[in-house]
């Protein structure tokens, strides 16, 4: 069985993916790594070169793969993943998937990646807070219909990653 985490930039998926790997013992692969890995190329550049459509067909073929060729992993998705390519179709459609949405509030959210947005391309130009808010909550209205398909869903807000990671053990388990 594969754990997959999805959810929105920001609320933890990669390093909930560690913390729960090393909870059940099991692997953990971040999509986006994987991606990079196989391209030979940061997330940034593909998008950069190759653009959008180019990027999502690839995301859509790696997720397959590590989905057809691994199991007991958890898998960290990119934010967008789920909404793309029919993502969230595969996901529900393969019974050895257990996927998780880690549900993050709009202000918690905003909180978190207003300090970290000069890592993350795709917010690094928003200078003010509202403007980021503005974007989060455009975002999480247009993907909240995907996120909302996964198995399970666990809120983030006001919790560590280990007790996220411990809550998300004893739901599935």
């Amino acid at each position: 069985m594969n754990i997959v985490l999805l959810g929105y930039m920001g609320c933890g998926k990669s390093s909930i993916a560690k913390a729960l790997a090393g909870k059940l013992k099991m692997n953990s692969i971040d999509l986006d790594d994987y991606i990079e890995d196989q391209e030979n190329k940061t997330i940034t550049q593909i998008f950069a070169d190759q653009g959008e459509i180019y990027f999502r067909k690839r995301e859509n073929k790696y997720l397959k793969q590590l989905l057809e060729t691994h199991t007991n992993h958890i898998i960290s998705l990119g934010g967008g993943t789920p909404c793309f390519a029919g993502n969230m179709d595969l996901l529900k459609d393969n019974n050895h998937n257990k996927s998780v949405y880690l549900k993050t509030s709009l202000e918690e959210l905003v909180d978190r990646l207003f300090l970290e947005k000069e890592k993350r391309p795709l917010i690094a130009h928003i200078t003010l807070k509202e403007d980021l808010k503005d974007f989060i909550r455009k975002h999480l209205f247009e993907r909240s219909f995907y996120y909302n398909q996964a198995a399970y869903i666990v809120s983030t807000d006001e919790k560590t990653v280990e007790e996220i990671a411990l809550e998300i053990e004893s739901t599935l388990f």
